[in-house]
């Protein structure tokens, strides 16, 4: 790390701002047949939404800014709310009269937490370069998510340069340290997308679904092969990746560095019985790692904050409600311990 860096202070969140519209349900109708809606809710949703928001519920001493565009409507005024409670920089937010605020239907089947999305891609598809600035930027990292669902972004510029790989460029000669996250889509475009803009990454965070994708290695299961793991991490890295790639699965984290360091992380073994959702658990997991990385925690420590902001983030409907401080967060591993991998 150098020293100009150690002077930097903060977190930049950008990309995908959405409202989810959270509805809890009774079954997951088949196609024709009708399920009820017992519940209702509405909270954030989209990468830099949560992220923020889960950093400020960790209680993260930093400033945190906010970057992304969203519609002059109702939705919109909320997002500009919910930042201002949580003391999130919003000057960088830009509104759009053109389309509505994005926003997800998000269908939660109260018996097991699965989750099913509907997503209305709205002021998101229109953010492009020109919303990003980052001449005056003090802060350490910059996280951009999700890949593969930014419309203008994912795409190449004239000059067959992914916009997205320019965004983190630019992030990196200003001296910041770079993040990304990805959307599992089922598409065939990871490697066209995903694998261009790496050498521009220094943190990769990508769950199991979408490192098969891009790395065309097969990762099936709860537990996926270690090998297969260690294959899909080293694939990434001398893709470019800068400094570490997470993966993350259902039981756990495999991270892999550039210097070779690998790392095992089993999930917090959470009650069955007491996770309400797993909406938002990827997110979590990002905002506690991002949020020991800017404190210079050792690996360890930081894989252990992430899967156990993760659990925290289970015990709600929503994606942060359940999110308290880290200490708090940390608590949890302790009290139900964590899942031991191969």
């Amino acid at each position: 790390m150098t020293n100009s860096n150690k002077k930097r202070e903060g977190v930049i969140a950008a990309g995908n701002w959405i409202v989810d519209h959270i509805k809890i349900i009774d079954v997951y109708p088949v196609q024709d047949s009708l399920a009820n809606i017992e519940t209702e809710y509405m909270n954030n949703g989209g990468s830099p939404f949560n992220l923020l928001k889960d950093l400020a519920l960790l209680e993260a001493s930093f400033p945190l800014r906010a970057i992304g565009l969203i519609g002059d409507d109702a939705d919109g005024e909320w997002i500009i709310k919910e930042c201002k409670r949580y003391h999130i920089n919003i000057s960088q937010i830009r509104k759009t009269d053109k389309v509505h605020t994005s926003y997800t239907d998000v269908m939660t089947v109260k018996s097991d937490g699965r989750r099913t999305f509907f997503h209305q891609r709205g002021a998101n598809a229109l953010l492009d370069i020109s919303h990003f600035d980052f001449s005056a930027s003090r802060e350490k990292i910059f996280h951009l998510g999700y890949i593969l669902l930014l419309d203008k972004l994912d795409i190449e510029d004239n000059g067959g340069v992914i916009k997205a790989a320019k965004i983190l460029r630019a992030a990196k000669e200003s001296g910041l340290k770079t993040s990304i996250d990805i959307v599992s889509e089922d598409s065939d475009r990871f490697k066209s997308v995903v694998i261009p803009i790496l050498p521009f990454v220094d943190y990769l965070f990508i769950n199991e679904f979408e490192a098969e994708r891009s790395a065309g290695i097969s990762l099936k299961g709860e537990i996926p092969q270690l090998s297969a793991l260690r294959k899909a991490a080293r694939i990434f890295i001398d893709s470019g990746v800068q400094d570490t790639v997470f993966i993350h699965f259902p039981k756990g984290i495999y991270a892999l560095n550039s210097n070779g360091e690998e790392l095992i992380q089993g999930a917090v073994k959470f009650p069955r019985e007491q996770i309400v959702s797993t909406v938002g658990a990827g997110d979590a997991f990002a905002a506690g790692v991002i949020y020991a990385l800017h404190e210079d925690w050792n690996f360890e420590q930081t894989l252990k904050l992430g899967v156990c902001t993760a659990a925290a983030s289970l015990t709600a409907v929503s994606c942060s409600d359940g999110i308290k401080n880290y200490k708090a967060c940390l608590r949890l591993g302790e009290m139900y311990s964590f899942y031991q991998l191969y």
